[in-house]
Formats: structure tokens, C-alpha cells, sequence
């Protein structure tokens, strides 16, 4: 049975007989259901939570999802410092289970049903597959879907990922409106991977709270420096996210390998956030020969620190010198969005909507996936030239402090409801 995290809502939902009355006084607001993957740390969880936040008193929104993994760090922090009550759905997962996924399916309708939502949004896979087959089956009249990334490539096999995109495919023709959040990520789904043609397809980019990267900077750098044992001459190269297969970490490792093989200066690289591969990617270091250390098992200057799961982002990036991203797939890299938030050069795949959300060998070098040649080129470029370094960190800021705001994510939003609210009574 789904879990909530609220005070009004589940008194509600717990007698139905009780629902219809009390929520007689919201009636004139629009009612938004917003569902989304898992509440774990992330984008997604970020723009749910500014979107049920911020598009109040004009809509009234409900946000449901599934619960994190265990190696994930959770965003619970998040949505209690908003003040927004939530409702966690366990059965809900990422991975397909026949039992786990109907009897999700059934608690989506059964909230549908009693919530009674104008508009039924979903974020990313698993709430878009359930999410939209509940709200379809309820006869909810305008179903909104955003992808905040894609499987259809470097995930699965030939035959998994076509598999993957024919439910895509079914699922937005039940869609009023699909949501891309680049340009680029709207061609790959129209053109290149045609799950639905261009004209259902809106570009809303991400939206963030990025004040907190400017503030207190330099007493911010200090302490992560302190706290990691990092000299003043040391140039610390940060990488954050999942440690998972997509995000190719192993490339990164192979990088600070060959990148301290060339370079005369001294470089510490941490690995920041948990998951998965930590294991794999501990073994490829005593392979090939590169100290590390677990932060949280043992406390000593080293090459490679993996520091797991830091919240205070901008804590981190204050402290770093350089970010990195090394993906093989991605929507919009978050990490990428709060390294120019912070004024901090970046060397990057060429993932997802990476070419929307930096300023090409301005504020970060693109490389292509997977060549260590290029990556290590590029990164070792930034590490010896100080004064390239601190050139490419100068513009970060100005671009992406309004063009990434939530404030601009929930104006785009609203116009968008209004829009397809406005056509759905003609």
C-alpha cells in the first residue's frame, strides 16, 4: 500500500466516503496529480517539487511516486524544506514486475479516481508508463508526460530497447502533450528514435534554485578543502552522480589515470555520490594501480576519493576546481547545470541535451562518448593552463542563472496548463 508523507491528504484517501465534501472548497482551483519515478536525489524530484511548490494558489497539486533504492540517497530534505506533502507508492519501480507494477497501477487509479485531477502529470519512465495507462483508464482529460531522459540507447540490447520505444510510441498517442526538457532531446524523440512527431512535443528545460551557489563562496571552498585534506596547490576534479553503468565512471578513472601520467601538476579526483558500480569501479582502480579511499570508512589525502552522497551540493563544488561528466547517455545533466551555477570549468561527453545547457569551449569542453584520448586531452588542458581555467569559469553564471531558474520552469509550466486547458473546452 502506498505510504504518505502529508496531513491532509491522507485522512482523506483513508475514508473515501469523507473525500467529496472536504475537498468541496478546491473545486475552483485546477487540480495538477503530479507522478513521478521515485523520490530519490535527482532532477526530476527537484522540478516536481518547485512545480507543486511554486505553481500554488493558482493550482492545486498532489505528488505521488515511488521509493528511492537503497544505494540512492533520498530527497526526502527536499520537499519538507518546501513545505509539500507527498505520497510515496513502494511498488512503483524502475525495473518491470508484473505484480509490483499492476498493483501500482491500481493505487494510481484509485487516487486518481478520488483526487479527481484536471491535469495528470507525469516524470520519466516507469510514472509515465503507469501513470498515463491509469489516467487513460480514468478518462482524465489532459494526460502530460515529460522525459527527463531516455532508455532508447546504451541501456539494452537491440531487441529490449525496441521493445521500450513501441511502449513509447503506444503511450504517447495517449499523451495530450509530451515534454522535452532540450531541443536536442525533442529531435532524438521525433526524429531519430519517432516516438511521436514534432508538433506533440513542447521544450521546457529544468529549472533550479541556483542562488546557493553564489553565496558564500569562498568560505564554502575553505571548509570542503579542510574537510577533504586538499592543498592549496592541489586542483580538485569532481565528478557527481549515480555510480552506475550509463554514467561511465570507468572512463573518468581511466582520464585521472592518464591525465597525473602527464601533467606535472597535483590533482585529486572525487567521485561523489553512491551506487551500484562502487564495487566494479574500486577493483578497476587496484587494477590499474590508482590509490583511492572510501570517505566513509577511512580519512586520508589520496588520488581518488569516493565521498558518496553529498547533499550540499554547492559545498562540493565551491571546494572542486574542475567538474566532469563522462556519461554514455543523458536528459540534462544536472551536475553540469550547478558547475556553472558555481563558476566551475567543465570537460563533458556529448550526452543528451549537454550542447543546450553549456557554452561550447566557453564554459566547457565536449568530447565525443567513451575516448579517453579526447576526454584526457581536454581535461589535461584545464589542469596545466591556470589561466584557461579560471577564463572558462568567468561566464558559467550569467548563462545559466535565469535560463535555468525555476522561476522560469514554473512560468513556462503554467502557460503550458492554461494552454492545453483552454483547448480542451472548445
Amino acid at each position: 500500500m502506498y505510504k504518505f508523507r502529508t496531513t491532509n491528504f491522507q485522512s482523506l484517501i483513508s475514508k473515501p466516503e469523507t473525500l467529496n465534501p472536504k475537498l468541496e472548497n478546491l473545486k475552483k482551483k485546477i487540480k495538477i496529480l503530479r507522478i513521478i519515478n521515485r523520490f530519490n536525489l535527482g532532477g526530476p524530484t527537484y522540478n516536481a517539487a518547485y512545480l507543486t511548490k511554486y505553481l500554488e494558489p493558482e493550482f492545486e497539486t498532489l505528488l505521488v511516486g515511488g521509493a528511492k533504492y537503497e544505494e540512492e540517497e533520498s530527497s526526502d530534505f527536499i520537499l519538507e524544506k518546501l513545505g509539500i506533502n507527498f505520497i510515496v507508492i513502494p511498488e512503483m519501480q524502475r525495473s518491470i514486475n508484473l505484480k509490483d507494477d499492476l498493483k501500482a497501477y491500481r493505487i494510481l487509479k484509485k487516487i486518481i479516481k478520488e483526487f479527481q485531477p484536471d491535469i495528470v502529470h507525469t516524470h520519466a519512465s516507469k510514472a509515465g508508463t503507469l501513470g498515463r495507462l491509469a489516467a487513460k483508464k480514468c478518462k482524465v482529460s489532459i494526460i502530460v508526460h515529460t522525459f527527463h531522459g531516455h532508455v532508447f540507447h546504451s541501456y539494452f540490447g537491440k531487441i529490449k530497447t525496441s521493445f521500450y520505444k513501441n511502449i513509447e510510441r503506444y503511450l504517447a498517442k495517449q499523451s495530450t502533450k509530451i515534454i522535452a526538457i532540450s531541443e536536442i532531446q525533442k529531435k532524438e524523440l521525433s526524429q531519430q528514435h519517432k516516438i511521436c512527431k514534432a508538433d506533440k512535443i513542447t521544450v521546457i528545460p529544468l529549472g533550479f534554485d541556483l542562488d546557493c551557489f553564489q553565496e558564500n563562496i569562498e568560505e564554502k571552498r575553505k571548509s570542503f578543502r579542510n574537510n577533504y585534506l586538499i592543498k592549496e596547490d592541489e586542483i580538485a576534479i569532481g565528478i557527481i552522480g549515480r555510480l552506475v553503468p550509463i554514467k561511465n565512471h570507468q572512463l573518468f578513472i581511466n582520464t585521472i589515470n592518464e591525465v597525473k601520467k602527464r601533467t606535472s601538476k597535483k590533482i585529486r579526483a572525487f567521485i561523489i555520490g553512491d551506487g551500484e558500480e562502487k564495487n566494479q569501479l574500486i577493483s578497476h582502480l587496484k587494477r590499474i594501480g590508482l590509490d583511492y579511499v572510501e570517505w566513509n570508512k577511512d580519512k586520508f589525502a589520496t588520488t581518488v576519493t569516493f565521498t558518496s552522497w553529498i547533499k550540499n551540493i554547492d559545498w562540493a563544488n565551491a571546494g572542486l576546481d574542475i567538474i566532469a561528466l563522462s556519461s554514455l547517455n543523458e536528459g540534462t545533466p544536472v551536475s553540469l547545470i550547478e558547475a556553472q551555477a558555481s563558476n566551475k570549468p567543465i570537460v563533458t561527453t556529448n550526452v543528451g541535451g549537454v550542447e543546450n545547457i553549456v557554452l561550447k569551449n566557453e564554459t566547457a569542453f565536449i568530447t565525443e562518448t567513451n575516448n579517453l584520448e579526447e576526454f584526457t586531452s581536454r581535461l589535461l588542458k584545464l589542469v596545466d593552463d591556470d589561466v584557461l581555467r579560471k577564463k572558462m569559469s568567468e561566464k558559467g553564471w550569467s548563462f545559466v542563472k535565469n535560463k535555468f531558474h525555476y522561476t522560469r520552469l514554473v512560468n513556462d509550466m503554467r502557460n503550458l496548463y492554461h494552454t492545453l486547458l483552454n483547448n480542451n473546452k472548445k
